[in-house]
Protein backbone atom coordinates (compact mmCIF):
# COMPACT_ATOMS: atom_id res chain seq x y z
CA UNK A 1 0.00 0.00 0.00
CA UNK A 2 2.98 2.12 0.57
CA UNK A 3 3.68 2.30 -3.38
CA UNK A 4 0.00 3.24 -4.08
CA UNK A 5 0.19 6.22 -1.60
CA UNK A 6 2.97 7.36 -2.75
CA UNK A 7 2.13 7.40 -6.57
CA UNK A 8 -1.49 8.73 -5.64
CA UNK A 9 -0.31 11.69 -3.33
CA UNK A 10 1.05 13.04 -6.54
CA UNK A 11 -2.61 13.86 -8.40
CA UNK A 12 -3.65 16.22 -5.81
CA UNK A 13 -0.70 17.89 -5.36
CA UNK A 14 -0.86 18.65 -8.75
CA UNK A 15 -4.28 19.74 -9.53
CA UNK A 16 -3.63 21.72 -6.15
CA UNK A 17 -1.29 23.38 -7.73
CA UNK A 18 -2.64 23.72 -11.12
CA UNK A 19 -5.79 25.19 -9.27
CA UNK A 20 -3.86 28.18 -7.22
CA UNK A 21 -2.04 29.15 -10.66
CA UNK A 22 -5.63 28.86 -12.35
CA UNK A 23 -7.17 31.21 -9.52
CA UNK A 24 -4.31 33.37 -9.84
CA UNK A 25 -3.97 33.69 -13.74
CA UNK A 26 -7.91 34.13 -13.64
CA UNK A 27 -7.88 36.88 -10.62
CA UNK A 28 -5.44 38.71 -11.36
CA UNK A 29 -5.33 38.78 -15.61
CA UNK A 30 -7.41 40.19 -18.16
CA UNK A 31 -7.72 37.97 -21.36
CA UNK A 32 -8.55 34.68 -23.15
CA UNK A 33 -6.35 32.75 -20.94
CA UNK A 34 -7.82 34.19 -17.35
CA UNK A 35 -11.42 33.42 -19.02
CA UNK A 36 -9.96 29.44 -19.60
CA UNK A 37 -8.56 29.54 -16.43
CA UNK A 38 -11.71 30.75 -14.35
CA UNK A 39 -14.23 28.66 -16.71
CA UNK A 40 -11.98 25.04 -16.31
CA UNK A 41 -11.19 25.51 -12.42
CA UNK A 42 -14.21 23.81 -10.94
CA UNK A 43 -13.49 20.21 -13.09
CA UNK A 44 -9.68 20.54 -11.61
CA UNK A 45 -10.76 21.43 -8.12
CA UNK A 46 -13.40 18.17 -8.48
CA UNK A 47 -10.60 16.67 -9.33
CA UNK A 48 -7.77 17.21 -6.65
CA UNK A 49 -10.61 16.34 -4.24
CA UNK A 50 -10.94 12.38 -5.91
CA UNK A 51 -7.39 12.23 -5.79
CA UNK A 52 -6.73 13.67 -2.48
CA UNK A 53 -9.91 11.24 -0.93
CA UNK A 54 -7.72 8.27 -2.61
CA UNK A 55 -4.68 9.56 -1.38
CA UNK A 56 -5.67 9.73 2.33
CA UNK A 57 -7.04 6.93 2.13
CA UNK A 58 -4.08 4.88 1.55
CA UNK A 59 -2.51 6.50 3.46
CA UNK A 60 -3.92 5.73 6.16
CA UNK A 61 -3.07 2.02 5.27
CA UNK A 62 0.18 2.18 5.39
CA UNK A 63 1.06 1.71 8.58
CA UNK A 64 -1.70 0.66 11.52
CA UNK A 65 -3.31 3.76 13.07
CA UNK A 66 -1.07 2.97 16.89
CA UNK A 67 2.10 3.00 14.59
CA UNK A 68 0.69 6.44 13.04
CA UNK A 69 -0.30 8.48 16.05
CA UNK A 70 2.77 7.57 17.99
CA UNK A 71 5.13 9.95 15.88
CA UNK A 72 4.67 13.61 15.26
CA UNK A 73 6.03 14.05 12.58
CA UNK A 74 3.21 11.38 10.48
CA UNK A 75 0.72 13.59 13.13
CA UNK A 76 1.74 16.42 11.53
CA UNK A 77 1.69 14.90 7.89
CA UNK A 78 -2.15 13.87 8.41
CA UNK A 79 -3.33 17.11 9.89
CA UNK A 80 -1.64 19.04 7.43
CA UNK A 81 -3.34 17.15 4.77
CA UNK A 82 -6.68 17.21 5.96
CA UNK A 83 -6.44 21.10 6.75
CA UNK A 84 -5.36 21.10 2.36
CA UNK A 85 -8.37 19.15 2.12
CA UNK A 86 -10.50 20.92 3.80
CA UNK A 87 -9.21 24.39 2.25
CA UNK A 88 -9.99 23.29 -1.06
CA UNK A 89 -13.03 21.51 -0.38
CA UNK A 90 -13.93 25.08 0.58
CA UNK A 91 -12.57 26.78 -2.54
CA UNK A 92 -14.33 23.81 -4.46
CA UNK A 93 -17.86 24.71 -2.65
CA UNK A 94 -17.16 28.75 -3.12
CA UNK A 95 -16.45 28.23 -6.95
CA UNK A 96 -19.15 26.14 -7.75
CA UNK A 97 -21.78 28.07 -5.58
CA UNK A 98 -20.60 31.40 -6.86
CA UNK A 99 -20.43 30.16 -10.87
CA UNK A 100 -19.45 32.73 -13.13
CA UNK A 101 -19.62 35.26 -10.27
CA UNK A 102 -16.85 33.77 -8.32
CA UNK A 103 -13.76 36.13 -9.62
CA UNK A 104 -16.11 38.99 -9.30
CA UNK A 105 -15.29 41.63 -6.84
CA UNK A 106 -13.85 41.01 -3.48
CA UNK A 107 -14.59 37.29 -4.29
CA UNK A 108 -11.78 37.29 -6.27
CA UNK A 109 -9.55 38.57 -3.34
CA UNK A 110 -11.17 35.41 -1.05
CA UNK A 111 -10.01 33.15 -3.97
CA UNK A 112 -6.51 33.77 -3.83
CA UNK A 113 -5.68 34.42 -0.01
CA UNK A 114 -7.45 30.69 0.33
CA UNK A 115 -5.21 29.72 -2.85
CA UNK A 116 -2.01 30.50 -1.56
CA UNK A 117 -2.58 29.32 1.84
CA UNK A 118 -3.49 26.09 0.78
CA UNK A 119 -0.44 25.98 -2.02
CA UNK A 120 1.31 26.64 1.71
CA UNK A 121 -0.21 23.58 3.29
CA UNK A 122 -0.02 21.15 0.39
CA UNK A 123 3.65 21.81 0.30
CA UNK A 124 3.84 21.78 3.81
CA UNK A 125 2.02 18.58 3.61
CA UNK A 126 4.15 17.19 0.95
CA UNK A 127 7.64 18.50 2.94
CA UNK A 128 6.59 15.85 5.56
CA UNK A 129 5.65 13.16 3.72
CA UNK A 130 8.71 13.45 2.36
CA UNK A 131 10.89 12.76 4.59
CA UNK A 132 8.59 10.17 6.13
CA UNK A 133 9.83 8.36 2.83
CA UNK A 134 13.50 9.50 3.26
CA UNK A 135 13.18 12.32 1.01
CA UNK A 136 14.17 15.51 2.96
CA UNK A 137 13.74 18.92 1.31
CA UNK A 138 14.73 22.54 1.73
CA UNK A 139 11.57 23.40 2.77
CA UNK A 140 11.72 22.11 6.16
CA UNK A 141 14.30 24.60 6.88
CA UNK A 142 12.30 27.64 6.35
CA UNK A 143 9.41 25.87 8.53
CA UNK A 144 12.08 25.67 11.25
CA UNK A 145 12.69 29.39 11.09
CA UNK A 146 9.23 29.69 11.92
CA UNK A 147 9.38 27.72 14.87
CA UNK A 148 8.23 24.35 13.26
CA UNK A 149 10.30 21.43 13.98
CA UNK A 150 9.01 18.77 11.39
CA UNK A 151 10.38 16.17 13.23
CA UNK A 152 9.06 16.23 16.60
CA UNK A 153 6.96 19.24 16.82
CA UNK A 154 3.07 18.60 17.19
CA UNK A 155 1.01 21.89 16.97
CA UNK A 156 0.85 24.95 15.20
CA UNK A 157 3.19 27.80 16.35
CA UNK A 158 0.78 30.39 17.78
CA UNK A 159 1.75 33.00 15.04
CA UNK A 160 0.19 30.24 12.65
CA UNK A 161 -3.44 30.51 14.31
CA UNK A 162 -3.14 34.06 14.54
CA UNK A 163 -3.01 34.17 10.69
CA UNK A 164 -5.38 31.71 10.38
CA UNK A 165 -7.91 33.67 12.36
CA UNK A 166 -7.00 37.36 10.49
CA UNK A 167 -7.66 35.29 7.02
CA UNK A 168 -11.11 33.90 7.97
CA UNK A 169 -12.18 37.09 9.78
CA UNK A 170 -10.43 39.14 6.58
CA UNK A 171 -12.33 36.20 4.06
CA UNK A 172 -15.65 36.69 6.17
CA UNK A 173 -15.67 40.77 5.84
CA UNK A 174 -14.53 40.18 1.86
CA UNK A 175 -18.20 37.97 1.84
CA UNK A 176 -20.15 40.42 3.95
CA UNK A 177 -19.02 43.07 1.69
CA UNK A 178 -19.31 41.42 -1.37
CA UNK A 179 -23.05 40.55 -0.42
CA UNK A 180 -24.14 43.99 0.44
CA UNK A 181 -22.68 45.09 -2.73
CA UNK A 182 -24.99 42.73 -4.59
CA UNK A 183 -28.05 43.71 -3.29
Amino acid sequence: MTGMHHMLVHFPEAFWALATLMILIGALLPGRLAELSRAALLPVLVLSLLGALAAIVTGSLVWPLEANLASPMVRNHVLMALWTLGLYTMLTVLVWRAGAAAFDGGRRWVLVILALTGGLLFATTGTLGGHLAGATTRFSELLRLTGWEVYTTFYSPLWVIAVMVLIGLACAALGIMTRRQAR
